[in-house]
C-alpha cells in the first residue's frame, strides 16, 4: 500500500503544471532579472484572437505554446544573442512601429546597414503566404528566424570572416542562467540549440496581431467584409469602394472608370499579399538608386502600415525610401519601371503599356482616410509583446 501511495505521488508531481516531463524549474534565475510577477506560472496567454471572418492562417491552425512564446519574447528582446550585445531582433522590429523600423535600412553591428528595409511583423500569421523575406528566400518563418542571428552584419554569429558560428552563440545561452530555467520550462531542456530558438521565436512572432481597427469594427457591425460601414466616413467608404473595385482600363491602360483594385494583391479581410504577386516596379536596390533589384515580390499586411497618429510606421517597400503614404498612392497611380523590368506583376501594366489610374487628388485622399481604417491599437501596447528586460 505504501508502494502504490509513493507511486501515485511521484505520477502527480510530474504532471504539475510548470514541471514539463518532469522537470524541476523554481524561477529562481528568471525573477531575479524580470522581477517576481514575471508571468511563468502561469504564463500570459499568446493563443489568437483573430476574428471568425479571418481565414487565412499559415499556421494550419496550430496552437501557439504559451511557454515557448514566453521564452522567444525574452529572445526577441534580448541583446545577447548578438555577437557584441547590442543588437536584438526587436532593435529592428520595434512594438511602437507595428513591429518595424523607423530607419529606412536597419543599423546592425559596428553601424553596418541592412541590405533591405526591415520588414514590419504584424500579423505575419494570416496570409497564404508564408515564405519569409522581401525576396521569399526562406520557406517560412521558422526558417527565416535564425537567419539574421547568423548574419554577418545584422547579429554577427555567421561563421564567417572571423566571426564565431551559432554553436558559440548556443554555448553563450547555456552560461546565462535565466535561459537555462526558461528553456527546461519551455523544452524540458536547459540546453539551448538552434531549433528550440527558432521554435520559440516561431511562436512568439506569429502572435503578434492586430485585430481592433475601425474596419474591424464595422465588419462585426455589418457582417460583411466589404462595407459600406455605419461608423465610416463617406470619404472613407469611398476609399474602401476603391480600395475593393477593378479598374476599367481602355486600350492603352489608362483608366476610365472603376476603382483601383488593390484588393488584387492586398487581399481583405488580412490585407495580406496574395500568392503568386510578383515584383510591384519598385526595382532599384536599397540604398542605390541605381541598382537593379525585381527579386522583392512579397509585403507585410497593410494592417498598422499607418500609425494611430495616422503617418506611417516606418519607411516603406524594401528600399525604404518611401516615407509618406502619398508616394506610394502615386506610385500606383502609375507605375513606371526600369525598362529590363520583364518581372513585373502584370496588373501593374497593359500590354506594353504601363497601367495609369489617373487618381484625382479627392480619390487620393479618400484611399489614404481608408488605409487609416486598418489600424488598431492594442498592438502597441500589449504587455504580452513587449519587452521583459
Amino acid at each position: 500500500m505504501r508502494l502504490f501511495l509513493f507511486s501515485f505521488f511521484l505520477l502527480a508531481v510530474s504532471c504539475t503544471p510548470g514541471n514539463p516531463g518532469g522537470s524541476d524549474v523554481d524561477f529562481q534565475e528568471i525573477r531575479s532579472v524580470f522581477g517576481s510577477d514575471f508571468p511563468v506560472e502561469p504564463p500570459l496567454d499568446y493563443q489568437s484572437n483573430a476574428p471568425s471572418y479571418v481565414q487565412l492562417d499559415n499556421r494550419i491552425g496550430s496552437d501557439i505554446d504559451d511557454k515557448k512564446a514566453t521564452l522567444g519574447r525574452v529572445l526577441f528582446y534580448d541583446k545577447n544573442l548578438s555577437l557584441n550585445n547590442t543588437i536584438a531582433c526587436a532593435s529592428c522590429h520595434q512594438q511602437n512601429a507595428a513591429f518595424g523600423d523607423t530607419s529606412s535600412r536597419s543599423i546592425g553591428l559596428d553601424g553596418g546597414l541592412t541590405g533591405r528595409q526591415s520588414m514590419r511583423l504584424t500579423n505575419l500569421r494570416f496570409s497564404n503566404e508564408g515564405k519569409m523575406f522581401w525576396d521569399e528566400r526562406a520557406v517560412s518563418l521558422n526558417d527565416q528566424v535564425t537567419q539574421p542571428i547568423q548574419d554577418h552584419i545584422e547579429m554577427g554569429f555567421s561563421g564567417l570572416q572571423g566571426q564565431p558560428g551559432m554553436n558559440s552563440l548556443l554555448a553563450k545561452l547555456d552560461s546565462i542562467p535565466y535561459y537555462n530555467e526558461l528553456f527546461l520550462w519551455a523544452f524540458d531542456n536547459e540546453s539551448a540549440t538552434e531549433a528550440f530558438i527558432a521554435e520559440a521565436l516561431t511562436d512568439f512572432v506569429s502572435s503578434i496581431e492586430s485585430f481592433d481597427s475601425k474596419y474591424d469594427q464595422g465588419v462585426q457591425s455589418s457582417g460583411t467584409i466589404t462595407g459600406p460601414f455605419s461608423n465610416f466616413t463617406a470619404e472613407e467608404n469611398h476609399g474602401l469602394d476603391l480600395f475593393l473595385t477593378p479598374a476599367q482600363l481602355n486600350s492603352s491602360g489608362i483608366r476610365i472608370s472603376g476603382g483601383i483594385g488593390c484588393a488584387g494583391c492586398h487581399q481583405p479581410p488580412e490585407f495580406s499579399i496574395g500568392a503568386g504577386v510578383r515584383n510591384n516596379g519598385v526595382d532599384h536596390v536599397a540604398g542605390d538608386p541605381s541598382g537593379f533589384d525585381t527579386t522583392n515580390t512579397k509585403s507585410p499586411s497593410l494592417r498598422d502600415v499607418l500609425g494611430i497618429n495616422g503617418i506611417p510606421n516606418t519607411p516603406m517597400m524594401h528600399t525604404g525610401d518611401f516615407l509618406e503614404f502619398t508616394t506610394i498612392i502615386e506610385h500606383y497611380n502609375e507605375v513606371i519601371p526600369d525598362v529590363n523590368n520583364i518581372t513585373m506583376d502584370p496588373r501593374l501594366a497593359k500590354g506594353p503599356s504601363v497601367v495609369k489610374m489617373e487618381l484625382t487628388t479627392s480619390e487620393r485622399e479618400d484611399l489614404e482616410s481608408f488605409v487609416k481604417t486598418l489600424t488598431g491599437s492594442a498592438l502597441y501596447a500589449d504587455i504580452r509583446w513587449s519587452s521583459p528586460f
